[in-house]
């Protein structure tokens, strides 16, 4: 049947009423790999007598199944078939001329059953591939199109951000791709435009890939990755300790950072006078190299960033290189000191460093300026224009800064004496006991001590404790003990203290044993006495007349 008589066939099957088609091939469009092959399978089972014929929409016919045998066309001849059975059409490595709309028509007794699919030969898709119009971006400041094209025929194309679809917004994001549609094809010319607008560094972090598609199969491109410089931003300056005054030569420095890609390059300033030092660290070396720190003022660094020509400043830290104390002495007088007669002079300095306090400790407690006691106006020295006993004693002077505290000591010894020795001891002592004798003075240096019983001098005892181990009663007596100071040559005698050497008394007798003697001994004497009285009575007196 050629596509006249086909023609024909549909005119009449519309005038005279046909049986309708729906159900008869499947709902299109069906499609195809490119040199694959293709069967058309008849939704409808077929019967004896059936004709069934097949065309090329716009062609010549295919062929022809009529009693139990099928005729092909010459030009599908090897590489089209009907199968008799079913009526099902095979086409055989496919090509892009044979997409289009495919006819059958079922002759059945009087009825004639038409009916028609759409074929798509698809291409493979291969060589998806990503590139850009611009090799870098810069946060901000630029608009990037990243373009999709690949081979094949393309229904859809996909972008996705480390594996997340990138969805359209209407602002920074759109999509612009041009697709297959179902009724026109130019394989080969399908591309997907991503146009991204003031790029963040986030959007292109990825990887970015690109997936186009058909209803087949699909393909990714490689992954895509373009770099986005920033920065520099977030720029803060640390220092190593906060302190507001620094100790000078120490390991202080400043850190700069800022958040930047690529990494940003550093400038550094003392107020508005640029340091001549680069990176992210500047040590206090460099600064006092420079001449820099020692008077209070403002540092700061200065962030940039090559790529994106913009530069950021720190926000400013605030200090002073300062000297700490070394090599501190307090000085005094030299030679003897005597109370009542010389004056002393002390004086605590520094040779390296800017004192800014001075406190000065006498045995350990504060010391004043008084009427006694002179401060110079800055307190380096004290004086004393007539010293006292008890102006002996350590010395110490604390010279501080804002980094460092030093302390330094003088022992001054202030020679005076003998005051008025005392002896201390019991008055009364039992026989055959230890007994110690004391001699208290105060002198500086201490004095030297001569004992003396009733008098006289008791040999070899100099020192201010006098001992009896076992005393006798030939040590009672009066002690007094001559205390001298070679350096003041001062003498002086203490007072007299008695001593009495007594027998133990015994102490086997009880207290009331004690007591009956005694009050025996009182009636005995109240007895002999009222005796005496009474005997005179009795006797007569001779008149002297």
């Amino acid at each position: 049947m050629d596509l006249i008589a086909f023609s024909f066939l549909l005119l009449l099957s519309v005038k005279f009423g046909c049986s309708a088609g729906d159900n008869v091939l499947p709902d299109g469009p069906l499609d195809a790999l490119l040199g694959k092959d293709l069967t058309i399978n008849l939704l409808r089972p077929t019967e004896k007598g059936d004709i069934i014929t097949w065309n090329y929409k716009g062609s010549a016919s295919i062929g022809t199944v009529r009693d139990g045998t099928a005729s092909i066309k010459d030009p599908y001849k090897g590489r089209a078939s009907i199968n008799t059975t079913d009526g099902s059409l095979t086409l055989k490595s496919l090509t892009s001329v044979d997409s289009g709309d495919y006819n059958v028509v079922i002759i059945r007794n009087t009825d004639t059953i038409p009916a028609e699919v759409k074929i798509r030969v698809l291409e493979p898709v291969s060589d998806v591939m990503i590139k850009s119009n611009l090799p870098e971006v810069i946060e901000y400041n630029s608009t990037v199109e990243l373009t999709c094209s690949c081979k094949g025929s393309i229904e859809s194309f996909t972008w996705t951000n480390d594996s997340k679809i990138i969805e359209p917004d209407g602002k920074r994001f759109t999509v612009k791709s041009s697709v297959m549609s179902d009724t026109i094809e130019i394989p080969g010319k399908y591309s997907s435009k991503l146009t991204i607008t003031d790029v963040q560094r986030y959007d292109l972090v990825g990887p970015i890939v690109c997936t186009a598609a058909n209803s087949l199969q699909k393909e990714s491109s490689a992954k895509f990755n373009l770099t986005v410089y920033y920065g520099p931003e977030d720029v803060t300056i640390k220092t190593s300790a906060p302190l507001k005054f620094v100790p000078s030569n120490s390991n202080f420095n400043l850190t700069c950072s800022a958040s930047s890609k690529p990494a940003a390059t550093f400038t550094w300033f003392y107020e508005t006078k640029q340091i001549q030092a680069t990176g992210p660290v500047l040590t206090l070396k460099v600064i006092e190299e420079q001449g820099f720190g020692h008077t209070l003022g403002n540092y700061k660094c200065v962030a940039q960033n090559d790529k994106t020509k913009r530069s950021v400043p720190s926000t400013a830290v605030q200090f002073s290189v300062m000297e700490a104390i070394s090599g501190i002495t307090l000085s005094g007088p030299k030679g003897i000191l005597i109370a009542d007669n010389s004056s002393a002079k002390l004086s605590c300095q520094a040779t390296q460093g800017n004192v800014t306090d001075r406190v000065w400790l006498k045995d350990g407690k504060p010391l004043s300026p008084d009427s006694h006691v002179k401060f110079s106006n800055d307190s380096s020295s004290i004086s004393i224009e007539v010293l006292k006993k008890e102006d002996n004693g350590e010395y110490i002077c604390q010279l501080s800064n804002s980094v460092s505290s030093k302390e330094a000591n003088f022992t001054m010894v202030v020679v005076y004496g003998p005051e008025s020795p005392v002896v201390k001891g019991d008055k009364e002592v039992q026989l055959k006991t230890r007994v110690e004798l004391t001699c208290s003075v105060s002198s500086v240096p201490p004095a030297k001590i001569i004992w003396k019983l009733n008098g006289t001098v008791i040999p070899g005892e100099t020192k201010d404790t006098l001992i009896y181990n076992n005393i006798e009663y030939k040590h009672s007596g009066t002690y007094t003990c001559e205390a001298s100071n070679e350096l003041t040559g001062k003498s002086t005698n203490s007072p007299s203290l008695s001593v009495t050497v007594k027998e133990n008394i015994d102490e086997g007798l009880s207290d009331g044993a004690i007591a009956g003697i005694v009050i025996g001994c009182l009636v005995a004497v109240g007895a002999a006495i009222a005796l005496f009285f009474y005997c005179r009575g009795k006797v007569p007196v001779s008149s002297p007349y």
